[in-house]
């Protein structure tokens, strides 16, 4: 008797199915991995092999799922917002939340979300980054009034404020405190925060007791005293040097610190790697003298220590943030690119993020609580947490800054936010009102 054929199917070859399956499950391992990567050492330091070794297979079998690294990125930010989706509504567009601390609550318990996205947020800044695009469309999305009823955020403002100009500072600090709750996670509750915020924007602008009026000066220890001057070997060295920093300020800003190497910075400059290396001895020695070069070139115009009242310090805060945006927007950049790709902490930039974030944050809680001795501050606001709030709109503004320049005024809504907090700021100077 002839023997049965027996079809591929019955020796044990892969249905057609299970092929799909077994391919759709390689590629969530792939996500997965990605996901885990980019979040615990940032988009810019992981590479395909790094991804392929994790998920288990070869870089090879990686390519058949993802090309590129940018198309894996995508697919991992599709992946992380699916849990909001599912909880909230099955799109950006039908996603409707009671409160925007429901929202970031399911954020915070997304495993790898808010490192990522804290980190993309800055780095992205640049043209040239994968995930550009799709900021610039977020943000600009977020800017319109369809948003606000959307998240809640209508409902919780009282009448006789600014509901549009509200709904852009609080998705500002957001953004702020995702970042900053990287740098410090025991000091900062995103969705505490934005609750802390409801209530206050549930209120009428200024309302509250005050004390009675003095005017105490105040002295505030330097953030920090800037590079020393280079007073070593000869005029031309020293310029060569300075060149080298300005030079590798700009590639930070446009491509990060991990993607921009010693031999584009040396060939920015005009030099050999080896001339380069001669005036640093490492690519994170330079790191470290371009973040002290922009701290300088910034300068702490409302923290010094001089002794000032808390009023002008915080109006000297406004003045720094117009400052920045008529003539420093490199500096600014560059903040936002090495702030947030420092989020990992195995970057050698992330411990100076921490000290310095945590010092800002420090010197604006003595200012406030100056101005509530003063009688400038309501008694029921706590100096602590308008601080940190602050620089969390602060850092959050100047994200929206640089992706649509000719659409937010930092400085306008930085001291339309202190109005609220510091009435006598508006009775100074007659109040300023954010263009948006």
């Amino acid at each position: 008797m002839a023997p049965t054929s027996v079809t591929q199917t019955e020796r044990g070859a892969p249905r057609p199915g299970a092929r799909a399956q077994a391919s759709e499950q390689t590629r969530q391992t792939i996500v997965e991995s990605a996901s885990e990567l980019f979040a615990s050492r940032g988009y810019r330091s992981v590479s395909l092999r790094d991804v392929a070794a994790q998920a288990g297979i070869s870089h090879t079998g990686l390519r058949r799922h993802f090309a590129t690294k940018d198309a894996l990125l995508a697919s991992v930010i599709e992946h992380l917002q699916k849990p909001i989706f599912a909880r909230f509504g099955g799109s950006a567009e039908s996603l409707r939340v009671e409160h925007l601390s429901d929202l970031a609550r399911i954020n915070d318990k997304i495993v790898g979300y808010l490192p990522l996205f804290a980190a993309l947020i800055g780095e992205s800044v640049s043209p040239e980054h994968p995930t550009h695009g799709y900021m610039k469309t977020r943000y600009a999305t977020l800017r319109t009034d369809e948003v606000i009823d959307v998240t809640g955020l209508g409902r919780a403002i009282a009448d006789g404020r600014d509901l549009h100009d509200e709904h852009v500072r609080t998705f500002a600090a957001w953004d702020g405190l995702q970042l900053l709750a990287q740098y410090l996670p025991e000091r900062v509750s995103v969705p505490d925060a934005l609750d802390a915020h409801e209530a206050v924007l549930s209120r009428e602008r200024g309302a509250g007791e005050y004390g009675p009026r003095a005017t105490t000066p105040i002295a505030l220890p330097a953030l920090d005293a800037g590079p020393a001057e280079d007073t070593a070997g000869y005029a031309p060295g020293r310029k060569r040097r300075a060149d080298i920093v300005r030079d590798a300020m700009a590639l930070f800003s446009t491509s990060g610190y991990t993607d921009t190497s010693v031999r584009d910075i040396a060939a920015a400059v005009g030099v050999s790697a080896s001339t380069l290396l001669h005036h640093f001895g490492s690519k994170e020695d330079l790191l470290g003298e371009v973040l002290a070069y922009r701290d300088s070139e910034v300068g702490q115009r409302g923290l010094t220590q001089t002794p000032v009242t808390a009023l002008d310090l915080l109006r000297a805060s406004v003045a720094t943030a117009q400052a920045n945006a008529d003539s420093e927007a490199g500096l600014v950049a560059v903040h936002a690119v090495l702030s947030c790709e420092a989020v990992p902490e195995s970057h050698p930039a992330h411990e100076y993020f921490t000290t310095r974030f945590t010092m800002v944050i420090d010197s604006f809680a003595a200012v406030f609580s100056a101005a509530q001795s003063d009688g400038l501050m309501s008694l029921d606001r706590d100096p602590a947490f308008e601080a940190l709030w602050l620089v969390a709109l602060w850092e959050g503004l100047q994200y929206q800054w640089l992706y649509a320049p000719d659409e937010i005024d930092v400085a306008a809504h930085l001291a339309d936010h202190l109005a609220d907090v510091v009435p006598a700021i508006a009775e100074t100077d007659g109040g300023v009102h954010a263009q948006a």
